[in-house]
């Protein structure tokens, strides 16, 4: 095998360092990733608490007209911060979505063992879903950050990269999934 020139053997080692450092910089996750995936994951375990109080109550998960409330305020949060109210539309009702997953599969798991776990259970009206909303701010402010990097090419694989290890189990990490899908988006797509 022919031996490169030291020069040409510099040069090639210099290109190859060159294109991982241009490489690695392109994917870093942008600072805003975290924060975000952390307040997505805080809310879908508030979704544990709302299990317990439909499994009391009886109440079915789909509540469609308080769906329909959050999405409203969600909108009119959007347009106060100059963001497009379907993608935060689009945005909330993922997490909607997510936390009902978490829910349809708790409610699963106590109705084949027979109970739910022995533990307080906070009203829902009175103090589930002022968490709720004050997270729902939190939420759009940290999605404004992130915003400008839905359409990065590298944005499906910092996603999953920040994702692992947040949820405490295979349920919640299928919900966060869930709750992550549509935060990024192919050019042309953002919707």
């Amino acid at each position: 095998m022919p031996m490169l020139p030291p020069s040409r053997l510099l040069s090639c080692a210099l290109l190859a360092l060159f294109a991982g450092t241009a490489h690695a910089a392109s994917a870093a996750a942008p600072e805003s990733l975290k924060p975000l995936l952390m307040t997505l994951n805080e809310r879908l375990n508030i979704g544990d608490q709302v299990a317990l109080t439909k499994w009391d109550s009886g109440k079915p998960i789909q509540d469609s007209p308080r769906e329909a409330q959050v999405i409203a305020n969600a909108r009119a949060l959007a347009v106060e911060r100059k963001l497009d109210p379907e993608d935060v539309a689009q945005l909330l009702a993922a997490q909607m979505e997510a936390n009902k997953l978490v829910q349809y599969g708790l409610l699963a798991q106590w109705q084949a063992a027979g109970a739910a776990p022995d533990t307080p259970r906070p009203d829902l009206g009175q103090q589930i879903r002022p968490r709720l909303d004050e997270l729902q701010s939190r939420l759009l402010q940290q999605y404004a950050a992130f915003a400008p990097y839905r359409q990065a090419a590298d944005c499906p694989a910092w996603m999953m990269e920040a994702r692992k290890g947040l949820a405490r189990d295979a349920l919640h990490e299928l919900a966060l999934v869930r709750a992550t899908g549509e935060l990024c988006v192919r050019a042309g797509n953002s919707r």
